[in-house]
């Protein structure tokens, strides 16, 4: 089995573009949510906010690639150019056969789908509609406008698993690499922000619907005031090799991928299942081949949501007790769906590589139903030499991710 490293990423949300960008917000211990003019104008929405990203530049992007592109493709394509940046990659070895490119989303790009059944519906008139339209909707539109912006020539996957999206494709991409089929690949997710998501969640009882004029509270992972999930949209894409390659050709490496494990729960499609979440961490560890008091930090997944929360603290104190700090970005940067997988790996990254914690934003009262954690309220200076990364979805579907540090030596704890 081969070693699989992380040797670059790239990553956009509400706060900007780029890894110093989130960093420096999430040091802060600001919340990137806010109300969302544009919601008002849909009747039966209760949910008025979101974290939304201002002023997107895509002058980098190639119109003859900008052109196939929605919101979402346009958000993974340039977390993907910073990614490529970062990994100092160049294009002869994007372009062989053996490297990979696999994006997630939770549905494709529902605001391209939007303004193609407007204009379907303004004229009665499928003719209406350009043909160009197919590759800014499609539900592989980030997979496959990233391969063609970067020339990525080997195998170009989608993972389609609603908020597990990004995780999923992360973890697929670790273990091609790691049983040799791919080499390397590019992998990630996007979430563009948009009322059919939202409103999704709104029909569910899953949002956050008590703070429209207070939107900076919301959500409130893991607090006894919560009240629901806020979304939020971004993108982040890691470059993940072999160590061989990574070696040879001389790569900065940021971390290293030490397991993974993906498992269903079906006990309830809409509800997360502590048992299952357990499990899913357990597999994890084991794929890692490390014991659960390795761990330094977890990276929940935790949405602000009553059920979710709860049964994630269940999951987590299971397994670690109150001896690893734990905190949820998403008091920060709403919930991201599909690339919230990848934006949070990304940002505990920077965490390990930093030697801090960034806490939970709008935790100011521990629910009583998430006991039994050692939660993060506020920025704590502490190494962290390996992390774990929760994601759940809708359906049933656990996704847990376990990267370090790279040591020379491979570590069996």
């Amino acid at each position: 089995m081969k070693r699989v490293v992380i040797s670059g990423y790239g990553v956009n949300c509400c706060f900007g573009f780029g890894a110093e960008v989130l960093r420096t917000a999430l040091r802060s211990g600001r919340s990137g949510v806010r109300f969302i003019e544009e919601l008002n104008s849909y009747n039966g929405l209760h949910c008025k906010i979101g974290a939304k990203i201002e002023n997107v530049n895509v002058s980098t992007i190639p119109r003859v690639n900008r052109r196939f592109m929605g919101r979402l493709a346009q958000l993974g394509a340039l977390a993907a150019l910073e990614a490529r940046t970062c990994s100092e990659m160049g294009n002869d070895l994007i372009s062989r056969p053996d490297m990979g490119c696999i994006m997630g989303s939770t549905m494709g790009s529902a605001q391209s789908m939007d303004e193609t059944f407007r204009t379907i519906i303004a004229s009665n008139n499928l003719g209406e509609v350009s043909g160009i339209q197919f590759f800014k909707c499609a539900s592989h539109t980030v997979a496959m406008n990233v391969a063609q912006l970067l020339g990525i020539k080997g195998s170009i996957l989608s993972t389609a698993s609603a908020c597990s999206s990004s995780l999923q494709s992360i973890g697929l991409g670790y273990q091609l690499i790691r049983s040799g089929i791919l080499d390397a690949a590019f992998c990630g997710g996007a979430e563009e922000l948009h009322a059919l998501a939202i409103g999704s969640f709104d029909s569910l009882f899953a949002a956050s619907t008590s703070y429209n004029d207070t939107p900076q509270l919301s959500p409130r992972p893991f607090d006894a005031d919560r009240d629901g999930l806020v979304c939020g949209e971004g993108a982040g894409v890691l470059v993940l090799e072999s160590l061989e390659s990574a070696l040879t050709r001389g790569a900065t490496i940021h971390g290293e991928v030490l397991g993974y494990s993906t498992c269903g729960n079906t006990n309830n499609i809409s509800q997360s299942d502590s048992e299952s979440i357990t499990r899913c961490i357990v597999q994890a560890l084991a794929d890692a081949g490390i014991n659960a008091d390795k761990v330094d930090y977890v990276c929940a997944h935790a949405t602000g949501t009553r059920q979710g929360d709860a049964a994630e603290a269940a999951a987590i104190a299971a397994v670690f007790g109150n001896n690893v700090p734990v905190s949820s970005l998403k008091g920060a940067l709403g919930h991201t769906l599909g690339a919230s997988g990848v934006i949070e790996t990304v940002a505990s990254l920077i965490m390990m590589n930093e030697g801090e914690i960034y806490p939970t934003v709008n935790l100011d009262h521990p629910s009583d139903d998430c006991n039994g954690i050692m939660h993060v309220r506020e920025k704590l200076e502490r190494p962290i030499d390996i992390f774990l990364k929760n994601s759940f979805a809708f359906g049933g579907i656990n996704a847990v991710l376990v990267c370090g540090k790279y040591h020379e030596t491979k570590r069996y704890l």
